[in-house]
């Protein structure tokens, strides 16, 4: 059974930081590229940023300039998790942020896989 499973969510201030981290479990994921979405409240999902399984390619939403800058996104392979690094944290980014993970090419647009998400509040 695949699991992805979230942790690093939580109250935060403006200003502040926060690591999220996703483990996934169930399959070997040698194919699969993986990412992360939020959803904040009233809003639909939408994509953050993918790392390939090598991490040699990564790519960030463009729709945000906000985002620019602030998060990285990153992944270990030995311990089979992902990682989203958010620096300078700011109001707006309260959301339930999910980790995902699709094959090759063809994910972001089609995720196979989605793990339960971890609220993050943002207070100012």
């Amino acid at each position: 059974q695949v699991q992805l499973v979230e942790s690093g969510g939580g109250l935060v201030q403006a200003g502040g930081s926060l690591r999220l981290s996703c483990a996934a479990s169930g399959r070997t994921f040698s194919d699969y590229a993986m990412g992360w979405f939020r959803q904040a409240p009233g809003k639909e999902r939408r994509f953050i940023a993918t790392i390939s399984w090598r991490g040699g390619n990564i790519y960030y939403a463009t729709y945000a300039d906000s985002m620019k800058g602030r998060f990285t996104v990153s992944r270990d392979n030995a311990k089979n998790t992902v990682y989203l690094q958010m620096n300078n944290l700011k109001p707006e980014d309260t959301a339930v942020y999910y980790c995902a993970a699709g094959q090759t090419g063809a994910f972001p647009r089609t995720a196979e896989y989605w793990g339960q998400g971890t609220q993050v509040t943002v207070s100012s």
